[in-house]
Formats: C-alpha cells, sequence, structure tokens
C-alpha cells in the first residue's frame, strides 16, 4: 500500500534533482527545467499532505495550491523563455556564463 512517506520520498528525489540541476547546468533552459522540477516537487507534496490530512474530509485545499503552483510554473516559462531569447539575440548562445557583461 502506498503511504504518505512514498509520496514525500518522490517529492524529495526530485528536489534534489531540481537542485542539482540548477547547480551543475550552465545552459539556461536546462537551468529553466530544474526550477520546473522543484515545482512539480512542491506540487506532489501539496496533494500529498492533502490526502493524507487527517482533518480534510472532502477539503480540496491542496489540489487548489497545486493548480495555483501549476499557473505560475507556466507564468514563469513563458517570462523565462522570453528573457532567454532576449539573451541568445544578444550572445548567439545561452550559456548563462556568458552573460557576465550583464552586471552592472
Amino acid at each position: 500500500m502506498v503511504g504518505l512517506p512514498h509520496y514525500l520520498i518522490v517529492a524529495a528525489i526530485m528536489m534534489c534533482c531540481g537542485v542539482g540541476t540548477i547547480l551543475l547546468k550552465r545552459n539556461a533552459i536546462g537551468i529553466l527545467l530544474g526550477v520546473e522540477l522543484i515545482l512539480n516537487a512542491a506540487n506532489v507534496n501539496l496533494v500529498a499532505f492533502n490526502r493524507y490530512n487527517a482533518n480534510a474530509s472532502g477539503n480540496l485545499d491542496g489540489q487548489i495550491f497545486a493548480i495555483f503552483v501549476i499557473v505560475l510554473a507556466a507564468a514563469e516559462a513563458a517570462v523565462a523563455l522570453a528573457i532567454f531569447l532576449n539573451f541568445y539575440n544578444n550572445f548567439s548562445t545561452v550559456d548563462v556564463e556568458r552573460g557576465d557583461n550583464l552586471k552592472g
């Protein structure tokens, strides 16, 4: 039987993969994928805690928060892709270490 600890372990693995992707990738798209993994780990936690909450008889708070996070992730992805396209137009690469002259 699958219980709450199983979902928490999956979410922790997803979170570690996301953090590792952010720290190890030099490509801007890879970093964006790491952020998406972290947001999905948060969604798994929200839905799992809502499902196994003893006081939540028919309460959908976890699912509502998860939908909010999905909408937020879609908006974040759209803005980040626009920034990356502008970065690519200026530097002809999506290597984030090439943007050191943006400091300012």
